[in-house]
């Protein structure tokens, strides 16, 4: 049987080499007569699993050392609570800069618990760019500055010149990276907090990650529950309570595979390529389009429409049989969406553009 190319957002498609790799032990973990789901997560065979599957995160994204990397459960949605509870009171302002629909449920749930100033954006569900610099209004007295750096739904991304700006206002800038997280290298000590869910460039759903520089811990407000205490986490090495022990492995082997290939050093340069091929073919077709500005569009979530919206089905249809799965857009944006994330190889890339030329010739 020959595996399909899944471009599915998330829950997303995972290495080949991982998932035979994890179905080589799922039965017997290390001559142990044991799968790792199985395991006592406080054995000294999962905490092996455990301690192996932080250092390699560590070292495929050159975390610091005054930094705690921390797994939970709840998905990054969970942290949109946990961030303002963690590094605000109720009285105190916060910063978000609003780029689609991720940040809006950020910044809608962050206002349960503090000031929010919105730094811009807001004014439509979907913007097709960042709002201009000059449109920017930070306040003097931020606790933090919240970002998603790579809008999921629409295929928007903060580049460079955005984040800079950022990141010259002297405020801790938290990140929400769910979707491009170890996609290309950054430099984690200019952010005092990242956070990603784990089911599109991790592993699968059911555990996020948090990294946090050591200095914002303790800091939590009197009414922050337990399992929303970053605290908690750091000083129970994320086992307050039983973790999604399975998804940790997992996500351990995806780092090892990463590792394997030549780090994010290598597998930026992949992404780069897969999604430059991607939208220079929809770019020179006139069957396709893609209404993102092309300075910020995104490597990860590759949106696309077809010149008429008749063909949607077809082309969903058509493109399932081949093998293409999961390419319908989030229905809050319409169109096409393909998401090519660290797992998708480029001949997922290829195939993907040779129906969609062939697509495209039988209906123009």
């Amino acid at each position: 049987m020959s595996r399909a190319f899944n471009f599915s957002a998330g829950p997303a498609m995972l290495p080949e080499a991982v998932m035979r790799k994890a179905a080589a032990e799922f039965l017997d973990w290390q001559s142990t007569g044991m799968s790792v789901m199985e395991m006592s997560h406080r054995s000294k065979e999962y905490m092996e699993v455990a301690h192996k599957m932080e250092a390699n995160l560590r070292d495929v994204m050159q975390i610091p050392d005054n930094y705690k990397v921390i797994f939970t459960h709840g998905g990054a949605s969970l942290q949109f609570a946990a961030i303002p509870m963690n590094l605000a009171e109720q009285n105190d302002t916060v910063d978000y800069l609003n780029t689609g629909v991720w940040s809006t449920k950020a910044i809608k749930e962050a206002s349960r618990y503090a000031n929010v100033n919105v730094v811009a954006g807001g004014q439509e569900d979907n913007p097709t760019e960042v709002p201009a610099q000059s449109e920017w209004k930070f306040s003097a007295d931020a606790k933090y500055i919240h970002i998603c750096v790579n809008e999921t739904i629409t295929g928007l991304e903060l580049k460079d010149e955005h984040l800079e700006t950022i990141f010259a206002q002297g405020k801790p800038v938290i990140a929400d990276m769910s979707s491009n997280i170890m996609c290309r290298e950054i430099d984690v000590s200019k952010y005092a907090m990242i956070y990603a869910g784990a089911q599109k460039n991790i592993g699968p759903a059911g555990l996020a990650i948090v990294i946090v520089r050591e200095d914002l811990l303790g800091n939590a407000r009197s009414d922050t529950p337990t399992l929303m205490n970053w605290d908690v986490y750091a000083n129970n090495e994320s086992m307050f309570n039983t973790p999604a022990t399975y998804a940790w492995y997992l996500a351990g082997l995806v780092f090892e595979w990463l590792k394997d290939i030549g780090g994010v050093h290598a597998i930026s340069q992949i992404n780069e390529r897969k999604a430059q091929k991607l939208y220079d073919y929809i770019d020179a077709s006139s069957f396709y389009s893609n209404n993102i500005k092309v300075s910020e569009r995104s490597w990860m979530n590759v949106t696309f429409n077809l010149s008429n919206a008749e063909f949607d089905s077809a082309f969903l249809e058509q493109s399932k049989a081949a093998g293409l799965l999961s390419l319908k857009g989030h229905k809050a944006f319409g169109g096409m969406r393909a998401s090519i994330y660290n797992a998708m190889p480029e001949e997922g890339i290829d195939a993907l553009i040779d129906f969609m030329k062939r697509f495209a010739a039988e209906n123009a």
